[in-house]
């Protein structure tokens, strides 16, 4: 299979892809804190965001082209770090809350600021990144340290002036929003009208607006009464891009729910509901935990919604109820080794997935430091590797195939060599162009298609 016709968008036939950085130390041994829990181009693909296990956040900024150094555009430098959560303790419940940075969702710019929301399992927090490249001398009643004068020796009045400095990037709390949630943050999503924003948990999505922090509306709440009567929870939600009324949550039974919040202001009827009736011959034991949908993407056209499960992402049609439209299989060697991905808990990792741009191509993380791309237009895959040992920087990457016994090829990996705590949760895809962003443990895979690659 030639690997040439998958990430491009409609019409164009080659992407190769190759690396392009990589950050993050080559460590034996991984700190657990340093480990990537989120990773989020901002609107314009300018910047790039990245939350960790200890509660840090890290803001790549993408450098502008230059004649001098021709090499260095379009790389991804640190452009700002700082400690978003710290831990702590609930007292009333005694459970001690992780600084794990659960989401990072960023704000569509209004300035010369930028703004992005961060979270961790119960506070959500945002913050406000400005530039500062002048400071004011020259004042009449300070001096240089900023110490008052004696009035009786100001003889004379002067107006202060801008003086350069070197640029500073300053990180600011604007606001924290506190006590909105009884169980663990699993998404947040800003809505179109760029006032408000959601956060779910396993059990019920809340409403916030923005400026507001000491209150939130909640919009769905699945909670039973009695909470041995609990069958599902909430797995992910998001805003629709474009009309700010609609949202999407999906539940561990694999179905996904539209909500309209015109229809009313508790959302618990949902308006629409997509649900694959359950093939059979295929039940087994683990059927229900593999149907858990771990994430969901609505495209950026607003059409379709993108989720993936434990071995499948489905893209699904708003106006279609019944069935997906699309299937994609990402491992599907894994269905003979269930009971052994039950017993290390690997059945219960959440992989999430991308849209490209044109919503043409998707992709999604797998084991082994494997991720998987999908072309919707030629229907073709490809399975590229993000490792040090196989990427050699500006080399295009190589396609993998791993083989499930019988014949082997050259090249080919075996099921049962591969290595089950190299995996790839977390992606995302630049908004318009075919740059990809790859958590892997506690490095950040940055990957372009070789004519990006070369124009740079």
């Amino acid at each position: 299979m030639s690997h040439k016709q998958v990430g491009g968008p409609p019409g164009e036939s080659t992407v190769d892809w190759c690396l392009y950085q990589l950050n993050g130390a080559a460590e034996f041994e991984v700190s657990e804190a340093d480990i990537i829990s989120t990773v989020e181009f901002n609107h314009t693909g300018e910047l790039l965001a990245t939350g960790d296990k200890g509660g840090r956040v890290v803001i790549f900024q993408r450098e502008p082209e230059s004649k001098n150094e021709p090499y260095n555009q379009g790389e991804y430098n640190v452009y700002s770090t700082f400690q978003s959560h710290e831990p702590e303790f609930d007292y009333l419940k005694s459970l001690e809350i992780e600084e794990k940075i659960n989401k990072i969702k960023w704000l569509p710019q209004q300035n010369a600021a930028h703004s992005l929301l961060s979270t961790n399992d119960k506070t959500i927090k945002l913050w406000k990144i400005t530039e500062r490249d002048k400071r004011p001398e020259g004042y009449n009643l300070k001096d240089e340290e900023g110490k008052l004068k004696d009035l009786s020796t100001v003889t004379s009045l002067q107006v202060p002036v801008l003086k350069p400095m070197d640029l500073m990037v300053e990180v600011t709390p604007r606001r924290i929003f506190a006590n909105g949630h009884t169980y663990h943050v699993n998404s947040i999503s800003v809505n179109s009208d760029c006032e408000t924003y959601m956060s779910a948990d396993d059990l019920r999505i809340n409403l916030w607006h923005l400026a507001i922090t000491d209150r939130s509306f909640n919009i769905v709440d699945i909670k039973p009464a009695n909470m041995e009567d609990l069958t599902e929870v909430i797995t992910a939600s998001e805003f629709h891009p474009h009309h700010c009324n609609l949202f999407v949550y999906s539940s561990s039974k694999g179905s996904l729910r539209l909500c309209d919040m015109r229809a009313s202001a508790l959302c618990d009827k949902h308006s629409k509901l997509y649900e694959e009736p359950e093939d059979p011959s295929n039940r087994s034991f683990f059927s229900e935990i593999i149907s858990s949908v771990s994430d969901v993407k609505f495209s950026h056209s607003g059409r379709y919604m993108l989720t993936r499960d434990y071995l499948t992402v489905k893209v699904w049609d708003l106006n279609m109820e019944t069935k997906p439209v699309e299937t994609y299989q990402v491992h599907d060697y894994l269905r003979s080794k269930l009971c052994s991905l039950y017993e290390n808990d690997c059945i219960f990792d959440k992989f999430e997935c991308a849209w490209n741009g044109s919503d043409s191509v998707i992709m999604t993380g797998a084991y082994n430091n494997f991720f998987r791309m999908f072309d919707r237009n030629t229907k073709r895959d490809v399975t590229l590797e993000a490792s040090r040992e196989s990427s050699k920087p500006r080399a295009i990457l190589k396609p993998r195939r791993v083989c499930v016994g019988g014949k082997r090829r050259k090249d080919d990996i075996s099921v049962d060599s591969l290595d089950f705590t190299k995996k790839i949760l977390h992606t995302a895809w630049h908004p318009t162009e075919n740059i990809i962003a790859i958590a892997a443990t506690n490095n950040l895979y940055i990957f372009q298609d070789k004519v990006n690659s070369e124009m740079h």
